[in-house]
């Protein structure tokens, strides 16, 4: 039984006991009282020295009630429980997130556009991923390794905030985004190794071969998820600037290559995703999560440190104490 902080209480029924203390307490005041005899006298006077004495006499039962109290209390057997933790992973996984970074991720059929909701919703999950190592690709004509993969999660999410269009040569390299995050995981010696790649398009730059680059993880033993990204149908996408520098966006039909995606998906053991607006990507790297969880064993070490033998110490004062007012200043009034 627990009752604050660290303190809990080993036997708690024992306090079961402290009801018969009420009772003890009027069976002395009411019916051991009536069970004494009176005696008539003509006169006090000679009384009156010792009357502050007589009155005080309940206190030596008050004593034994108190000491009984705390006799109860210590059979209850209070301690302080002190827990210490260690945490093992046993089964450490490794990702990297591969992340289209074109021109077409601007598009505003997610708010506020698709590169910035999917900004979001990949801080929470690498948030949920504490034992986790992650690394970050990012990709549209080419690709870029930002992030080599790292524990440091404070870094990732750096990283994941600071990607932007136009750092990379225009188009969409998903043969090149895949293999670069294959590369990044052929040395990693994770019992499980995943790769996150997603795009709103259609592979239409780069000289590696996305089949080429599936292969390749395949034979490592490296588990794909694909997200296609894009509502159905039209969306505004950018198309120029004006003179000031600003967008230009203009509806233009959603392509994106699902086929290829649930390729790389299915031949690699990992399952594909299509993201038509902010709650569904939410909820698919929110799946991702729970599909790939890091197991973990927590030990607890318990320092227990008893309470109940100064509770016992004092009782047994309290005792001797009643005791010895009892043969001693209250000698003349039992």
């Amino acid at each position: 039984m627990k009752l604050w902080n660290n303190l809990e209480l080993t036997n708690p029924e024992f306090l079961w006991l402290l009801l018969l203390i009420p009772l003890l307490a009027l069976w002395y005041f009411f019916v051991r009282k009536k069970d004494a005899s009176p005696l008539i006298i003509s006169s006090t006077k000679g009384f009156e020295a010792t009357s502050v004495m007589a009155k005080l006499k309940p206190l030596l039962y008050a004593l034994r009630l108190l000491a009984l109290t705390i006799l109860i209390i210590a059979l209850a057997r209070p301690r302080n429980v002190e827990v210490s933790k260690k945490t093992k992973t046993t089964r450490g996984i490794d990702i990297v997130m591969a992340i289209d970074v074109s021109a077409s991720m601007l598009a505003k059929d997610l708010r506020p556009n698709r590169l910035e909701a999917l900004k979001n919703v990949a801080i929470t999950f690498v948030n949920k991923r504490p034992n986790d190592r992650i690394g970050i690709v990012e990709y549209a004509g080419e690709s870029f390794t930002k992030t080599p993969i790292t524990s440091d999660k404070r870094i990732v999410i750096n990283t994941i905030r600071k990607l932007r269009w136009g750092d990379l040569e225009g188009g969409t390299a998903i043969g090149m985004g895949l293999g670069s995050a294959v590369n990044r995981l052929k040395d990693s010696k994770a019992k499980s190794k995943v790769i996150i790649l997603l795009t709103d398009g259609v592979n239409n730059s780069g000289f590696v071969d996305p089949k080429t680059a599936t292969e390749l993880a395949k034979e490592l033993n490296i588990k794909v998820y694909t997200i296609g990204l894009g509502t159905n149908g039209m969306a505004p996408f950018p198309v120029a600037k004006d003179p000031s520098g600003k967008l230009i966006f203009r509806n233009a039909p959603v392509e994106i290559d699902e086929q290829l995606l649930k390729y790389i998906a299915n031949e690699t053991g990992g399952k594909y995703f299509r993201a038509t607006n902010n709650k569904k990507l939410a909820l698919i790297y929110e799946e991702i999560n729970k599909l790939e969880k890091t197991k973990i064993e927590e030990f607890k070490y318990y320092n227990f440190q008893e309470k109940y033998r100064p509770l016992v110490l004092l009782a047994g004062f309290l005792v001797l104490l009643e005791m010895l007012f009892r043969f001693t200043l209250f000698r003349s009034f039992l």
